[in-house]
């Protein structure tokens, strides 16, 4: 969330430079926007600067799309009395690898509130899996209830 919130402000940085210059007439003037120019790699090899831009708004947009840095999972919480607690977890929409962790996930935060609240451990109450289904893909989801157990210490 960070990451694409200083995205954006770097975005909006860059906009606001390029409204503060004037530009009239056409742009560009009469010839390509991106310059018809080659970069030799080595001796033999060269690339064409079209390209290498072409390839850097591929690869941007499919990190923006991926963001590997994001968790796989998030995770919303809600407190019931008699120290119940209702886990509602969403798998990010598109993913590189760990579909098969929601109920590791689900054990791993029913633990840290358990260890947060002084408990010596946790019941499963309630617990279900689904594969939601959408124009854009499929997510993953689960969503379970655990009562804290065991003698309130510290």
């Amino acid at each position: 969330m960070m990451r694409k919130a200083a995205s954006l402000a770097a975005v909006v940085l860059l906009a606001s430079a390029c409204s503060a210059t004037r530009l009239e007439g056409t742009y560009p003037g009469g010839g390509p926007l991106i310059p018809e120019t080659n970069f030799a790699l080595t001796p033999g090899t060269t690339i064409q600067l079209e390209k290498l831009v072409n390839w850097g708004l591929y690869v941007g947009v499919a990190y923006l799309i991926l963001d590997p840095w994001a968790p796989n999972w998030n995770i919303e919480q809600a407190g019931f009395p008699d120290d119940h607690f209702h886990l509602s977890m969403q798998m990010k929409r598109y993913y590189i690898g760990g579909a098969g962790e929601a109920r590791s996930v689900f054990h791993r935060r029913a633990k840290e509130l358990a260890r947060a609240g002084g408990f010596d451990g946790y019941e499963v109450v309630e617990y279900q899996e689904s594969l939601e289904s959408s124009v854009l893909g499929s997510q993953r989801s689960a969503t379970g209830v655990i009562r804290l157990t065991g003698k309130r210490f510290g």
